[in-house]
């Protein structure tokens, strides 16, 4: 059985290797093999702008390991001595995971960090029913608390919503055509053409019937963004350059 990273942030300690990215890098690469997920190109690319402090826009599809980049976020923060925020909606890949056995105490954080959120058992935390009405508040109060304090990037679980009052905040849609969307899930997931459109119509559909019950309005509406973008038409890379300069001349004074 692999160690967690609790486990592994507590050797690099013990080493005097907390601060160095070099070594930080290394033990979550060989992590993630160990636990037979090594990383993909893309998130490899992501832990070197995490650990040189940069923010990361992920665009990439749903099980295509967005929660492995998070991993990489909180092993990060936890080796520089900060506080990071994990939140997942119900009907995440992930989420099946970190709330399926509530009275277990067990989930995804807690397995791979050995963390016992409230969530998991005892304070009657929202009375430990687990209704989707608490487990969205719980959401809602995380994604509230880390606004407060400082500077953040989410991705989806309702935020331009719960974060609708707040004055300093850009919300953003990042779309593809379908073809383009296709493709990559056939690269990324080696499915067939036909598997990877049932497969993005599936989780859309997912996506769009949980924002619209918990928001009143419709998932990936204009009207709910500051900006829609087609990553389809400059690319990844070009994509992400226009939303860091969007983002830049939305706050300059």
């Amino acid at each position: 059985m692999s160690a967690t990273l609790n486990e592994i942030l507590d050797d690099l300690e013990d080493e005097g290797h907390l601060g160095h990215d070099d070594a930080l890098y290394e033990a979550f690469v060989s992590w993630a093999e160990g636990t037979g997920r090594p990383l993909y190109p893309h998130q490899e690319e992501a832990l070197v702008e995490i650990l040189a402090g940069n923010h990361v826009i992920a665009a990439t599809p749903t099980g295509s390991g967005k929660s492995m980049i998070a991993l990489a976020a909180h092993f990060t923060s936890m080796a520089h001595g900060g506080r990071s925020y994990y939140t997942a909606p119900l009907k995440a890949l992930v989420s099946e995971k970190f709330f399926e056995q509530n009275d277990e105490r067990k989930g995804f954080l807690h397995s791979l960090f050995h963390v016992n959120v409230p969530l998991m058992g005892e304070n009657n935390f929202y009375k430990n029913d687990f209704s989707q009405e608490g487990l969205y508040q719980f959401q809602s109060d995380a994604i509230t608390k880390a606004a407060r304090e400082g500077n953040c990037v989410f991705v989806g679980r309702t935020a331009d919503y719960v974060l609708r009052d707040f004055p300093n905040t850009v919300n953003i849609f990042i779309t593809a055509s379908f073809e383009e969307r296709i493709k990559r899930v056939c690269e990324r997931q080696q499915l067939t053409a036909d598997e990877a459109m049932k497969y993005i119509n599936a989780r859309e559909e997912a996506r769009s019937t949980y924002y619209n019950y918990y928001t009143g309005k419709r998932w990936g509406a204009a009207e709910s963004y500051d900006l829609c973008v087609s990553s389809s038409i400059l690319g990844l890379d070009e994509t992400a350059t226009f939303i860091t300069s969007f983002i830049k001349k939305r706050f300059e004074k």
